[in-house]
């Protein structure tokens, strides 16, 4: 194991207009230190994961979290980012540090605070993880993933009824989530029919297809497995793995996502084991589009045979591999540095049978996987419960 994770902490996600930056960070840290029954003075390392990138006038939160105790004066903090992968790259820090030696136990924060800012400024934000001389013309990350939803269709055929599928199926169990943002289930036919409430946004890509923009955080504390073995709870670390690809998508096939291709091979081999030994999967479903390519990307499908895993159940809660049982990014909401570290903590929540709403009966092992960019930073971790 790269590590073990034995306590966290999750804010709801969401339009948080009483919540600071500030006041969202030292709330889980303080939570994430309590659960796993530890006190702050036991914490090694911090790490904090906050794209930001002008969302929040606070541009230096690492020491933040030294505001929840005393106790965390003088600890080392350090904030990381990697687009909408922060949250795993401050994990991938925190289990660097465990195997050097360095640290038994990290506080990994991932905090993002979105709604305050104008629609213009989280385009801006949002639009600067993309490879500007060739992409600043899309003008918005909708934009970037609506080109790909057309270079899809246009090699594979309109996929529209598989998106909506996608979209109705994370809007369901996200209504059964009470950490996600939007907790309604909206239904196929409202997520297919292009309406008033639901425009096309972006090439094919209409508002249902489409993450928001939310408010949130999410901590959890990262241990040696010394440490675990006097835990209550343990959820082991089996494996991780970052690939970047390119940047331009000039240089890639963007209907495929490659890297994401590379992390999952990476990161089963290194545990052993294959998707079929996965109980649930959470993946970054940014965009419809992006969940339908990596079903393809993670080997669940073949290429453009994605709609299939869509179309035929196979990734609902009871299906042959459930994707996104949590909602995803789609109904759970994407505070860009919160995500990752939502991610393991819900897949965390869900192998201790403790995700009240929208457990995955019996689920021991699970895959997660987070990009940042169009594909570009790919990270995959795989997750077992220890006990």
């Amino acid at each position: 194991m790269l590590g073990h994770i034995i306590g966290w902490a999750h804010t709801r996600f969401g339009k948080l207009d009483g919540e600071s930056l500030e006041s969202l960070v030292v709330r889980v840290a303080a939570d994430a230190i309590a659960d796993a029954g530890l006190e702050p003075a036991d914490i090694d390392e911090i790490v904090v994961g906050h794209f930001n990138q002008g969302l929040d006038p606070q541009g230096f939160p690492a020491s933040l979290v030294l505001q929840a105790d005393e106790a965390l004066r003088f600890k080392p903090a350090t904030r990381v980012e990697n687009a909408c992968a922060t949250g795993s790259a401050a994990i991938r820090q925190a289990a660097m540090a465990i195997g050097a030696g360095r640290a038994r136990t990290v506080l990994v924060v991932g905090v993002e605070k979105m709604t305050a800012s104008s629609a213009a400024q989280v385009q801006q934000s949002l639009a600067s993880a993309s490879y500007l001389p060739e992409e600043e013309a899309g003008g918005s990350f909708a934009g970037i993933f609506g080109r790909i939803a057309q270079l899809y269709f246009q090699r594979y055929g309109d996929q529209s009824d598989a998106l909506a599928r996608i979209a109705a199926k994370n809007h369901r169990n996200g209504a059964s989530n009470p950490l996600a943002h939007m907790q309604k289930d909206l239904g196929f036919e409202f997520c297919k029919a292009v309406s008033e409430k639901n425009p096309l946004v972006a090439g094919p890509l209409r508002r249902t297809d489409c993450s928001m923009v939310s408010d949130g955080a999410a901590a959890l504390v990262l241990a040696h497995g010394d440490v675990a073995a006097r835990a209550a709870k343990s959820v082991g670390l089996r494996a991780q793995a970052q690939v970047n690809d390119f940047l331009p998508m000039g240089r890639r096939d963007m209907t495929r996502f490659e890297g994401c291709t590379a992390a999952w091979g990476q990161a089963l081999d290194q545990a052993r084991l294959g998707l079929d030994d996965l109980d649930f999967v959470e993946t970054h479903d940014c965009f419809t589009i992006a969940e339908l390519i990596e079903y393809e990307a993670m080997g669940l499908a073949a290429p453009g045979e994605g709609c299939r895993a869509a179309l035929e159940g196979w990734t609902e809660v009871g299906g042959r591999l459930p994707v996104n049982p949590s909602g995803g990014l789609k109904a759970k909401g994407h505070p860009i540095g919160a995500t990752g570290v939502s991610m393991h903590v819900m897949t965390a929540m869900q192998l201790m049978g403790a995700a009240s709403g929208v457990q995955v009966p019996g689920a021991t092992k699970a895959g997660i996987f987070n990009m940042g960019g169009a594909a570009v930073a790919n990270y995959v971790s795989i997750l077992e419960r220890v006990r």
